[in-house]
Order: structure tokens, then C-alpha cells, then sequence
């Protein structure tokens, strides 16, 4: 189906454009969205070229994108747009044969905007942790009421996966509605104009508090209406800049919120009364996915959604068939010994802490595997990390680091994860450093013993999937 994107159509796709990094979280979807669109799209990717992932390169040849190793090859006119994040280098090929002919350069927030901005209805999820769930959430909610949304996500949709999808981070709609997650890591959240802006969070993660309460105040000013969390001390302080808000949480203060005493957990879910309070009307929510954090991204969702035009007893009914996203707290399995591995995409402080949270809330050992997911956002906040590690686990549980992620280029590597693991033994946590990811698994299966839960977290790597498939093959 052809998204109505108006502005950006015809100039979209009078050209050829060509993706370095096209299986990329970020590049993915984008992609998607602009074959959705007509336009012819190319690529390459470094993990295609390493052998990671060929489902999912092949899945996209049999969309018909044309693939190209990352040698330059694939940039040959020049009319073609190179699609690169500002993070790739001068020297990788494509951009130094893209400068020789003169291509235009775009990068991925760049391109985004461009889409997004050009949409008659914009939603836009911010915060520091969350956005990803909010978003599918927010997009499942307005494709059930019939809206027929464009999604951008940075996650696989489980509702909108299918045999012939098997990587549906994106949604391309025929509305004349975009809802898309975005980012403050790089400052390009900036760049959007939102008919709603969401706020989930504001916490340490890439940015500086300093620099994150600009950007995200900025964020909300920007906004026709904003969306804010009322449980968030940071995200509270930036309502004065919104023209018009309302908020979500527990808080009693919330315009979107829980009935006192109402929510009810289990391993695999949580439900709650949800309260309108502009209406005092209440409606019974069951979410298929664990943790109050969870419960906490369904009311931001619904808040969203509310902030759209949708009813809430609508968004309410929407997501009880909400399906989640891979790789957040995404349960791989029970070994026939009875061993729990989950796949979580936790990687920072925060998003460690829920899902770590999510776990504690019921009985049973904890085994925690964690790739950093890369050696600067390590320095960054490696010892909030280590703090968080140590003291929301118990005395017998375990975490297992592994070298950061690094699929080359130049970067300081001087600070890796044994200097975490000495800080969390401060904390008095329980931590062991084992450098080979393969030597990780070994040690897992090793200690893991019935109703035990093991959790694989990190991101910026699709083959951590498989890593936690394959631990969960071993212990059977």
C-alpha cells in the first residue's frame, strides 16, 4: 500500500537512493518505507558482508532491494542519494565513492524528518527508554480504530509480523498519519515538528541531564499537544514548556491513570483499571506483557492515542491483543530442565532496571548476560550501569559481561566490561568477566540449574537473538 505523504512524495521518488547500513534497527524500517513509497532503494551492510543475520538480507532481495557488499560498488550515479548515519566514516566506500560522483548525502534522522514532518497527523515518541514499545503500541492502537497509520520503529512489531514479513519494524499506511519513535542520542530529535509529542522519560543514557532537558523541552514546545509522564521528576519539570498537555502514570495527579490498588502481575502479564480523570470514566486493561513498566508504556500509549482523537475505552480494547516487540522481554523458552531464557533489548541504566524489576517480581535465580553495546556509551554511563546491576539483584544471582559489541572502525577501547564488573563487585553485587561471547554461553549453561531465569540483554546487535536461541537449544 502507498502512504499519502504528500510534500515529500514525488521528490521522494524521482531517484535512486542507496542505504549503507540498510539492516541497521534504524535504516531498516526506513527503508521499507520508502520502497512503500515507489521509490527504487539499494544497499549495503557490514553484517551482511560478516555472514550475520542472511534471513534478513535475503528477506529484503526477495522485496526487491538490490544488495551490494560494502566495497563501493553499489554507489554508481549520480543521482543516487546516500542514506548514511553521521556516525559512518569518510573512509568507508560508499561515502568515498558517493563524494567522487557527487551524490547527495542524507542522513537517517534527516530522511526521517523529511517523511515525518511532510504527514498530515504526527505523533512522536521521545524519552530516554521506552519509545520503541510505546510506539508499536500507539501504532497498533490507531490501525485497530482504523486510522491505517505509517509506523517507524526501531523494533519488530510482533502484531504486524507475518510469514512474509519476518522483520516488521515499519508499517507503511494509506492515512495521512505518522507515528514514529525518535531520538535524542544524536540531537537530531530536533528535527521534528509533532502534531503530538510523547515523553516517556528523561534519564542519564547518551546526553548529559543538562543537554537532555533542552532537547526534550524543546521537544514539547514544538508539539500541538503534548504527552508527558506524571511518575518522571525530569519529564514534570519540562510541562511549562508545552502549549497544551496532559499526562500518565500511577500518580494520583495523572490525566490518564491506574485505579489505586487495581493492578494485578503475573510472569507473563499485568492488568489494571485505567482511569480517565478528565471524565472519571474506568476501563479494564490487560496487557500479554510483564512489568510496570510496561503498564506504564500502555498508558502512554493511550494518552497518545487520546491526544489523537482516539477514545480511550477504544486504545483500551486495542491493546489487549497487543502482541509486544522482539527482543523486549521477549520470552525465547522453558528448557525441558526448566530454565527461562528471555531476549531483552536493556541497555541502559533504565531499561535495565525494568527489565531486572520484571524478573525480582517473582521468585526464582537470575542469571544476567549483558554485551555492552558499544565502548563509548560504556564510559558514558558504565557506572550507573554497574550500580543498577549490583543492587536490583539478589545475593544469588549472577551477571555475566562480555566484551562490548564491535564491528570495526576506529574508537577508543581503552575501558571495556572488566572495569564494570569490578564496580558492581564494589556494589557488592556478584559479576564475572568472560571477554568471548561463545565462552559466555559455555558459562551459562554451565551454572544454570531448574527455575532458573536467564535474561540476554544489549542492543545494536541482531545475532543476540540467536546467541539466546541457541543457549536456550544447549539446556535442552
Amino acid at each position: 500500500m502507498t502512504a499519502s505523504i504528500p510534500a515529500a512524495g514525488p521528490s521522494l521518488t524521482s531517484h535512486p537512493w542507496f542505504f549503507c547500513g540498510i539492516g541497521g534497527s534504524g535504516m531498516l524500517p526506513l527503508a521499507l518505507i520508502l520502497k512503500g513509497l515507489g521509490a527504487d532503494v539499494a544497499g549495503s551492510d557490514r553484517g551482511r558482508d560478516q555472514g550475520r543475520t542472511p534471513e534478513k538480507f535475503g528477506w529484503l532481495e526477495s522485496l526487491g532491494f538490490t544488495l551490494f557488499p560494502q566495497d563501493g560498488s553499489g554507489i554508481a550515479r549520480a543521482d543516487q542519494v546516500l542514506v548514511a548515519s553521521a556516525a559512518v566514516e569518510d573512509t568507508v566506500p560508499e561515502v568515498v565513492r558517493a563524494k567522487e560522483l557527487g551524490c547527495a548525502r542524507m542522513s537517517r534522522a534527516d530522511l526521517l524528518a523529511t517523511l515525518f514532518n511532510a504527514t498530515g497527523t504526527r505523533i512522536a515518541v521521545g524519552g530516554t527508554s521506552g519509545k520503541s514499545t510505546v510506539t508499536g503500541m500507539l501504532g497498533w492502537i490507531l490501525t485497530e480504530t482504523g486510522a491505517d497509520p505509517t509506523i517507524m520503529n526501531g523494533a519488530v512489531m510482533k502484531n504486524f509480523r507475518t510469514p512474509d514479513a519476518p522483520f516488521a519494524s515499519a508499517r507503511v499506511g494509506g492515512g495521512d498519519l505518522f507515528v514514529s519513535e525518535v531520538d535524542e542520542s544524536d540531537g537530531s530529535i530536533a528535527l521534528y515538528r509533532p502534531t503530538v509529542a510523547v515523553l516517556n522519560n528523561v534519564s542519564l543514557d547518551h546526553k548529559s541531564l543538562e543537554e537532555l532537558r533542552a532537547l526534550f523541552g524543546d521537544f514539547l514546545a514544538r508539539a500541538d499537544r503534548a504527552v508527558v509522564n506524571a511518575d518522571d521528576a525530569e519529564s514534570r519539570a519540562l510541562l511549562p514548556r508545552a502549549r497544551d498537555a496532559i499526562t500518565f502514570g500511577f500518580a494520583e495527579s495523572a490525566t490518564i491513570g491506574v485505579v489505586a490498588g487495581s493492578v494485578i502481575e503475573s510472569a507473563t502479564g499485568i492488568a489494571a483499571s485505567v482511569v480517565d480523570r478528565r471524565t472519571g470514566e474506568q476501563h479494564a486493561l490487560s496487557l500479554a506483557l510483564p512489568g510496570r513498566h510496561n503498564l506504564a508504556n500502555a498508558l502512554a500509549a493511550i494518552a497518545g492515542a487520546s491526544a489523537a482523537g482516539v477514545p480511550v475505552a477504544r486504545a483500551v480494547s486495542a491493546l489487549a491483543t497487543f502482541a509486544g516487540l522482539a527482543r523486549r522481554f521477549d520470552i525465547v523458552g522453558t528448557s525441558p530442565s526448566g530454565v527461562t531464557v528471555i531476549d531483552d533489548f536493556g541497555h541502559n541504566p533504565e531499561k535495565v532496571a525494568a527489565t531486572l524489576a520484571t524478573l525480582k517480581a517473582h521468585p526464582g535465580r537470575v542469571i544476567a548476560f549483558f554485551q555492552p553495546h558499544g565502548y563509548g556509551p560504556l564510559r558514558q554511563m558504565g557506572a550507573e550501569l554497574a550500580e543498577v546491576l549490583a543492587t536490583r539483584l539478589g545475593p544469588h544471582d549472577v551477571t555475566i559481561l562480555c566484551d562490548p559489541v564491535y564491528f570495526g572502525g576506529t574508537v577508543d577501547r581503552s575501558q571495556g566490561s572488566q572495569r564494570i564488573v569490578h564496580l558492581i563487585g564494589a556494589h557488592g553485587g556478584h559479576a564475572e568477566y568472560v571477554p568471548a561471547r561463545e565462552a559466555c554461553a559455555d558459562r551459562i549453561v554451565e551454572i544454570a540449574r531448574p527455575g532458573d531465569r536467564v535474561v540476554i540483554m544489549g542492543a545494536r546487535d541482531d545475532t543476540l537473538s540467536q546467541f539466546a536461541q541457541g543457549i536456550l537449544g544447549r539446556l535442552g
